[in-house]
């Protein structure tokens, strides 16, 4: 549905989506990518990553929840779906970080062989991650400029309905 919202208001929507996709695009492949390179030099590169990850994905969903107290409705309404990606995102990690960890545990003490367990780490972990995250930033994406358009998706007008707001288009 389309909305009559200012341009300022659609500007305050459209930063949840900016900071998401610049922590899928940019922190954890852009800059994941460049450390691979630097790794057998220089570690701290790549430990930036889960921790730039984990401070925008800790700010999304403080935000989140302090947007439904400070926030008009349709930015508030745009900082509830990128948080609720964000938990997507957070729970595809740790599925990956757990796997990861079950390989870690079967080279130590099960005596798998490192081709094994770089197959299960990269066929059942990492495949699944990269899907997803492609499959996010496509989302984020769309609502970036649903949020340029003055849109929002039907599901969240159900789960946060506001029946002061104009409805231009259906």
């Amino acid at each position: 549905m389309k909305f009559d919202i200012s341009e300022q208001e659609s500007s305050r929507a459209k930063v949840p989506h900016e900071i998401f996709l610049t922590n899928l695009v940019g922190n954890h492949i852009l800059w994941f990518i460049a450390s691979l390179g630097l790794v057998r030099s220089y570690w701290q590169p790549l430990a930036l990553v889960p921790l730039v990850s984990i401070l925008l994905l800790g700010y999304t969903l403080w935000r989140a929840k302090r947007a439904k107290t400070i926030d008009s409705w349709y930015v508030m309404c745009h900082w509830q779906l990128c948080a609720a990606r964000s938990r997507v995102f957070i729970l595809t990690l740790s599925v990956f970080g757990f796997i990861a960890f079950l390989g870690w545990v079967g080279f130590t003490y099960f005596g798998m062989k490192q081709v094994a367990v770089m197959a299960m780490i990269g066929g059942t972990g990492v495949l699944p991650v990269m899907v997803i995250v492609l499959v996010l930033i496509l989302m984020e994406s769309d609502a970036l400029h649903q949020a340029a358009q003055h849109k929002l998706p039907a599901r969240m007008i159900e789960r946060y309905p506001n029946p002061d707001i104009e409805v231009l288009e259906e």
